[in-house]
């Protein structure tokens, strides 16, 4: 900035004006100025200017690069934060790296607010991190989430989704229908709750089949070596996410299992490869775009107007019809 107002023979506060768009220039110099700053190459350094504010507007975000809707929030949380003036740091939690670890590194780089990406943490580690910073959780459902402080969450209802997808599993005429369920895995507890009672709601309590998994294809593939060393095979079997699902296809179609001929195949997340037309999979959809929105609204609100703002979003699924389901 001190070479822009050197060059254009004024003070450099008035450059700092005109490069932020405040009125006190003369539409000469402003243009001067202009030229001159893209002629050298300008770029505001933003952590001066964050300092020089008394406060940050970078959101800090953690994301697990392995899993695909993800990755699909990521892409949605920037231009999202973009539009309301924010920039975003990013922070992958991978398995030899915790999230407190994550959290600490964020923080470190005066992050404003945080937003987790389905988080494991207990619920206390969430309880004593808003004592220093706003945080959203996204696609994880929080007990007890209290407006007094700066906590929000963002999710889908994920209990209507599995119904969803049970209630069209039954109308095709499926019965002994499996669910690979999500392990340790954010929101999976929900998933298998809701599993369970909507396959109670049909009448179908002694068909109830549940097979230890996780949010990855090793589990599904692992889940569907199971299946297919059982003595018989369910007509359908329900995924807790995308990507479990994929291992579980994998498998089967190895094995020559005809899908859906044979085993009819859901996931959930509709995530970009679920769409692919050699995968083609019945999934339950969930609104990524809305969700980052949502997630950096809610982080913005709070890091401006206070705990008053905080929420629980809930957004609606919804159930795509692909070629891995038929009647069995």
């Amino acid at each position: 900035m001190a070479d822009v107002a050197q060059r254009a023979g004024v003070s450099r506060t008035l450059v700092s004006f005109i490069l932020d768009g405040k009125p006190g220039a003369s539409e000469d110099t402003r243009q001067r100025v202009l030229a001159i700053a893209e002629e050298i190459g300008y770029r505001p350094d933003s952590a001066a200017r964050l300092l020089a504010q008394g406060r940050s507007r970078t959101l800090g975000v953690m994301t697990d690069v392995r899993q695909l809707f993800q990755a699909e929030l990521v892409t949605h949380i920037y231009p999202a934060a973009e539009q309301l003036g924010y920039e975003v740091l990013l922070s992958a939690n991978l398995p030899d790296r915790t999230e407190a670890t994550v959290v600490d590194s964020l923080l470190s780089h005066r992050c404003g607010a945080l937003i987790l990406l389905g988080p494991f943490a207990e619920p206390e580690f969430f309880q004593q991190l808003v004592e220093r910073v706003p945080v959203v959780v996204a696609c994880r459902r929080l007990p007890g989430v209290s407006t007094e402080a700066m906590l929000s969450t963002v999710r889908t209802n994920d209990p209507k989704g599995i119904r969803q997808a049970i209630d069209y599993l039954v109308q095709l005429g499926h019965r002994a229908i499996h669910h690979v369920d999500g392990g340790a895995d954010p929101g999976s507890a929900d998933r298998q709750r809701a599993y369970r009672a909507a396959m109670r709601a049909h009448g179908l309590a002694d068909e109830i089949t549940v097979i230890p998994g996780a949010h990855n294809e090793d589990a599904g593939a692992a889940a569907a070596r199971t299946m297919l060393a059982a003595p018989t095979l369910p007509t359908a079997v329900l995924a807790s996410n995308d990507r479990c699902a994929l291992g579980i296809l994998d498998v089967f179609t190895r094995a020559g299992v005809d899908i859906p001929g044979q085993v009819s195949l859901i996931g959930y997340d509709d995530s970009l490869l679920s769409d692919n037309p050699r995968i083609d999979l019945t999934t339950i959809h969930q609104d990524a775009p809305q969700i980052a929105r949502s997630a950096v609204e809610l982080a913005v609100n709070m890091l401006v107007e206070g705990p008053s703002r905080a929420a629980d979003v809930i957004l609606e699924p919804r159930l795509i019809v692909r070629g891995t389901t038929g009647p069995p």
